[in-house]
C-alpha cells in the first residue's frame, strides 16, 4: 500500500473524553472515530487490525470444527418471548416496532435465533454434536458507553453455540472451545488469564471469562498465590470461617445522634470504632419484592452472589422513590423495625453490639444484635472478596491477590436452559425426543484490539504484536520528492510485496519526522529507512519498533532484508 493513496488520519492530541490509553491512541492513530455515543466508524488502519483479529478467530474456530453461518442482526420478539428473556433482559435490549406494529429488537446475542435455527434443521442425534458460529455486529443499549470500543453500544462479536446429546458431550464441546480461545489470545500476542465468572443475562450453570491483564481494566480478578484458582471478584467465593459469637453481654440498644454522617468512614471516626463494628443495610428490589441485606462496614455487597442465592431474575438497589414509600431513610438505613425479609452476609454471624442506621434522619443505633433486635431470614456468602482473603478451594492454604483485567471473551455452559424454554428437541438413539445440551462462546473483536493497545504502547504510540499490526513493514524514504531514496524505496517495496509481506510505502510529501512519528503512533513493528546519507554509505536501515534495535543492510541485499524479517516474524 502506497500511503500517498491511503487515508492516514493521525492526530497530535487525543479527544478530551478519551479516558483510557487505548481510546486515546486508537483515535490519535486514526483507527476509529465516534459518530454517536458508543457508536464508531472504523477507519482503514483500524479495520486492518480488526480484520487480523477476525482472521485469527475464524482460523481457530474452523480448526476446532465449528461451522460459520450468518444470522440476522434484527430479531423478532416472539423468539425472545419463547425463551422468557423479552421481559427480563433489561433496557440494554433495544426494542422497536416495524410498520406492521410487530415487535423486534437489535440482537445483543443470538441464543434464541440459533436455537430456533438448529431445531428447524437438526432433528437426529446422528447430526450431533454441532457447533455454529458467526462474526457479526451486535447492539446493547449501554447506559454509559465509555472507553472507546471497549464498552461501545454497537460492536462486533464472534458468537458460537454448541449443541450436544447430553451433558458429558456438552462438557467436551466446552473444553474444545475453551482451548480454542486460549490459542486465539496467544496468537494475538496477549497476556491473559481465564477466570471463573458469572453467567449474567446469558444464564447457564457455569462460565469462564478470558481477561487481558491491564491496569486500566474494568474488572477485578482475584487469583490464588498458591494454587491455580482465579475468578472475577463478583463470583469469588468466601470460606465461611465464622466462629461462635463472642461472650460479650448484649448491650442496651440506644440511638446516637450522627448529624449528616451517612458514610461508614464518618460514623466510625465520630463514634471511635472500627468499620468492622458497623453493619451496612442495603435495600434491594428482587423480582418486585423489597428485601434488606446486611454486610459489614468494610465489605461490599456482591449483587451477583445474592442474585444467584435468591434465584432472582431481577435484582437491583432500590431507588430513592421506593425507599421513601417504605419509610426508609437514605444514608441512615437499618434493619430494626423493617417489615421485609433480611438477608445477612456470613461475616455478621460473629458480631455482637454492632452499629447500624436507625432509619431516622441523623441517627444511628449502637448495641445492635441480631435475633434480639431483628430476625435474619438467611445467612450466606454475599460479599465481594478482596486481597488477602483465603483461597476458596478446599484444602488450599493460599490467599487471594488482585489484578485488573479487560474481558475479551466469555464461554458459558448453558445446559438445557434455552432448548427447554423453546421446546427445541432432537430424536436420540432410542427414538425418544430430548432437549439439546448447549454451550455458548463469545469474543468481542473490538475489545481484543483495544486490549492489545492497552498492553502494548509507549510514549510514542502503539506497539502492536506482529500478528495484529496494520502493516508488517513500512518503508520510509526521507526525500519529499522523486530521487534516489524514493527510487530505492520503491524497489524494496516491490520486492517485499512480491515476497508476501504486508508493506506500506510512505511516499507522502511529508517531512521525515512526520513519517517516523506516524509509523510509531500507528504501531507498525518494522521500519526500513532510506535516505541520502545512508545511500551514500551504501546501506539501508531496519528499525525494530518493538525493541528499538537498528540494523544496517547493504542497499542491494534484498534477500538479506527478507530473511531477517522472516526471522523476526
Amino acid at each position: 500500500m502506497k500511503l500517498s493513496n491511503y487515508l492516514i488520519a493521525t492526530l497530535k492530541e487525543a479527544p478530551s473524553d478519551a479516558e483510557t490509553k487505548s481510546h486515546q491512541l486508537m483515535v490519535r492513530a486514526g483507527m476509529i472515530r465516534k459518530i454517536a455515543a458508543g457508536v464508531y466508524n472504523f477507519l482503514p488502519t483500524g479495520l486492518r487490525v480488526f480484520r487480523k483479529v477476525e482472521n485469527i478467530i475464524r482460523d481457530e474456530m474452523n480448526k476446532a470444527g465449528a461451522i460459520e453461518v450468518m444470522m440476522p442482526f434484527v430479531t423478532p420478539a416472539d423468539l425472545w418471548e419463547k425463551s422468557g428473556r423479552w421481559d427480563i433482559y433489561g433496557k440494554e435490549l433495544l426494542r422497536f416496532k416495524d410498520r406492521a406494529d410487530r415487535d423486534f429488537c437489535l440482537g445483543p446475542t443470538h441464543e434464541e435465533v440459533v436455537t430456533d435455527m438448529v431445531d428447524r434443521e437438526v432433528k437426529s442425534y446422528k447430526n450431533l454434536p454441532i457447533t455454529i458460529y458467526q462474526i457479526q455486529p451486535k447492539f446493547r443499549d449501554e447506559i454509559r458507553p465509555r472507553f472507546g470500543v471497549m464498552r461501545a453500544r454497537e460492536f462486533t462479536m464472534k458468537d458460537a453455540y454448541s449443541f450436544d446429546v447430553n451433558e458429558l458431550e456438552a462438557e467436551k464441546s466446552y473444553i474444545k472451545m475453551f482451548n480454542a480461545y486460549k490459542r486465539i489470545f496467544e496468537r494475538c500476542g496477549l497476556t491473559f488469564k481465564a477466570v471463573e465468572a458469572d453467567s449474567g443475562n446469558i444464564g447457564g450453570s457455569f462460565s469462564h471469562e478470558f481477561m487481558v491483564l491491564a491496569e486500566t481494566g474494568e474488572d477485578l480478578v482475584l487469583s490464588c498465590n498458591t494454587c491455580e484458582f482465579a475468578a472475577n471478584v463478583e463470583t469469588t467465593g468466601i470460606k465461611d470461617v465464622s466462629i461462635a459469637r463472642n461472650d460479650k453481654d448484649f448491650e442496651p440498644l440506644a440511638e446516637v445522634s450522627t448529624p449528616k454522617m451517612t458514610s461508614v468512614e464518618e460514623v466510625s471516626s465520630f463514634m471511635n470504632v472500627s468499620s468492622e463494628d458497623i453493619v451496612k443495610t442495603l435495600f434491594l428490589e428482587s423480582d418486585e419484592e423489597l428485601i434488606a441485606v446486611l454486610v459489614r462496614g468494610d465489605h461490599e455487597l456482591s449483587l451477583t452472589k445474592l442474585k444467584k442465592f435468591l434465584g432472582s431474575d431481577f435484582l437491583d438497589l432500590a431507588d430513592n422513590k421506593v425507599l421513601k414509600e417504605n419509610n426508609i431513610v437514605k444514608g441512615f438505613c437499618g434493619p430494626i423495625g423493617v417489615n421485609f425479609k433480611i438477608y445477612s452476609d456470613n461475616s455478621i454471624k460473629d458480631l455482637t453490639n454492632f452499629i447500624t442506621g436507625a432509619n431516622k434522619d441523623d441517627y444511628h443505633c449502637q448495641g445492635v444484635n441480631y435475633d434480639r433486635d431483628f430476625l435474619v431470614e438467611s445467612f450466606g456468602d454475599f460479599r465481594e472478596a478482596f486481597d488477602g482473603d483465603s483461597c476458596p478451594i478446599e484444602g488450599c492454604t493460599g490467599s487471594l491477590e488482585s489484578t485488573r483485567g479487560i474481558e475479551v471473551g466469555h464461554v458459558f455452559k448453558l445446559g438445557t436452559k434455552y432448548s427447554e424454554s423453546m421446546n427445541a428437541k432432537f430424536t436420540n438413539q432410542d427414538g425418544k425426543e430430548k432437549n439439546y445440551y448447549m454451550g455458548c462462546y463469545g469474543i468481542g473483536v473490538g475489545r481484543v484490539v483495544a486490549a492489545a493497545v492497552e498492553q502494548n504502547n509507549d510514549e510514542n504510540g502503539i506497539k502492536f504484536p506482529t500478528a495484529l499490526a496494520p502493516f508488517q513493514v513500512v518503508i520510509i524514504p526521507t526525500e519529499k520528492t522523486k530521487g534516489p531514496a524514493l527510487s530505492k524505496a520503491e524497489e524494496i517495496y516491490d520486492y517485499l510485496t512480491n515476497s508476501s509481506f504486508e508493506v506500506a510505502l510512505d511516499d507522502r510529501q511529508e517531512s521525515p519526522g512526520v513519517k517516523f512519528k506516524d509509523s510509531e503512533l500507528i504501531g507498525i513493528p518494522f521500519q526500513i529507512r532510506i535516505g541520502p546519507k545512508s545511500l551514500a554509505k551504501g546501506v539501508v536501515e531496519l528499525k525494530n519498533r518493538l525493541t528499538g534495535d537498528i540494523l544496517e543492510f547493504d542497499q542491494n541485499d534484498y534477500d538479506g532484508i527478507r530473511e531477517k524479517l522472516n526471522e523476526l516474524f
